[in-house]
């Protein structure tokens, strides 16, 4: 089963503040001694009931609440295996400057982190002593994400939760601390609850092109003949200093503008270049210096494949398919050049209008090619 995680950003200062930084600092401190107990262990157990009776005693007592011991102990048995499928040397991982806890059961309601009506959540949390306490913690919701939470609590829905500690200070004397609580739902649920349209009559393609400012979208009928096309800018984000979560905020919002553009303009599938294969290119684009300035790599490795990913993931949303293509020839090739010159479209819009033609004739694309079609071209 697949799934997807939602954050909740809230603010807290005073005593709630510490007690949260203290259970994240617990935690925190456990999972450096579970993963150097883990690196010296002779042979570590192949399941998640083996690393928990081996490992769960010696992590209660630095954090004394067994489900947040469990959390510590699938956090690294996850890295573990991580390390395994990649080839990583698990000896040489070393954990991120990072403070959060969680519970990683499936379960309604979560004990330790759990929802209620209000859209409150009351949190589990370990002070320095080993004493256990409540605080009740009410994040901003998104109107859409109601709906959502809504849902999990009439259908009691199973999920996880976690809290992460994103910054933190002292003003006035007092703790402050930006976090975030991160349920993790089943991918169906979200669907099930968050679907915009349900029903769709569009006959016509899409290719997209996604860059580190733009996505372009050509849209095509079924011979390939050029209908509309159009280009959902965020040239703000690609300063070095612009705040990341800000930066998928603002590419979430023109995500959704396209999808729902193309809904509305009769979309029933869209073609988008293969995540895992962009992927590789772009570490060769990296080793061969190709960079356009001096943040392209930067922009490249932030950017491109997850807004592919995005744009995956919330097609789903407006009924529409999505199906990828080899990006190979897509921005360089005769047809491309050829696309730029009949149509007078800038290379982008020319590299989403040959996307949408490969991804209908994936072992031809120049078929469909017509010289004579005409389109508009418009940028908002």
């Amino acid at each position: 089963m697949s799934y997807i995680t939602i954050c909740l950003p809230f603010n807290v200062s005073g005593d709630v503040a510490r007690r949260l930084f203290s259970t994240a600092w617990l935690f925190k401190a456990a999972s450096h001694r579970m993963l150097d107990l883990a690196k010296h262990f002779p042979i570590l157990p192949a399941t998640d009931i083996g690393w928990k009776n081996t490992f769960r005693k010696i992590i209660y007592e630095i954090i004394p609440n067994r489900r947040y011991t469990d959390g510590v102990i699938v956090l690294v048995r996850g890295i573990y295996e991580s390390c395994r499928q990649l080839g990583v040397a698990f000896k040489d991982v070393e954990l991120g400057d990072w403070l959060m806890f969680q519970q990683v059961e499936k379960e309604y309601p979560v004990r330790n982190i759990t929802l209620k009506q209000g859209y409150e959540f009351h949190i589990t949390t370990v002070d320095y002593n080993g004493n256990s306490d409540r605080v009740v913690i009410k994040p901003s919701i998104p109107k859409n994400y109601k709906l959502l939470l809504d849902g999990v609590l009439e259908e009691k829905q199973k999920h996880i939760a976690r809290v992460v500690i994103k910054d933190y200070g002292v003003r006035k004397n007092r703790l402050w601390i930006h976090g975030e609580i991160q349920l993790t739902i089943p991918l169906d649920f979200y669907y099930k609850h968050m679907t915009r349209y349900r029903v769709i009559n569009g006959k016509l393609y899409g290719g997209v092109d996604v860059n580190v400012d733009r996505i372009n979208l050509a849209i095509v009928d079924s011979e390939g003949k050029l209908r509309d096309t159009y280009t959902f800018w965020f040239r703000e984000i690609t300063a070095r200093s612009y705040p990341r979560r800000r930066a998928r905020t603002v590419i979430g919002m023109k995500v959704h503008e396209m999808l729902n553009y193309a809904y509305h303009h009769g979309v029933k599938t869209l073609f988008l270049e293969r995540p895992d294969v962009l992927g590789r290119l772009r570490l060769l684009w990296i080793r061969n210096g190709r960079r356009l300035h001096r943040n392209y790599n930067w922009k490249v490795a932030t950017f491109r494949s997850s807004i592919i990913e995005m744009i995956t993931m919330k097609a789903s949303l407006y009924s529409i398919k999505v199906d990828y293509v080899d990006p190979r020839g897509t921005t360089s090739s005769k047809e491309h050049d050829e696309i730029m010159k009949k149509y007078r479209l800038d290379r982008h819009t020319a590299s989403a209008y040959l996307i949408a033609l490969k991804g209908l004739n994936p072992k031809d694309p120049h078929i469909g090619f017509c010289p004579t079609a005409t389109a508009r071209s418009r940028s908002p």
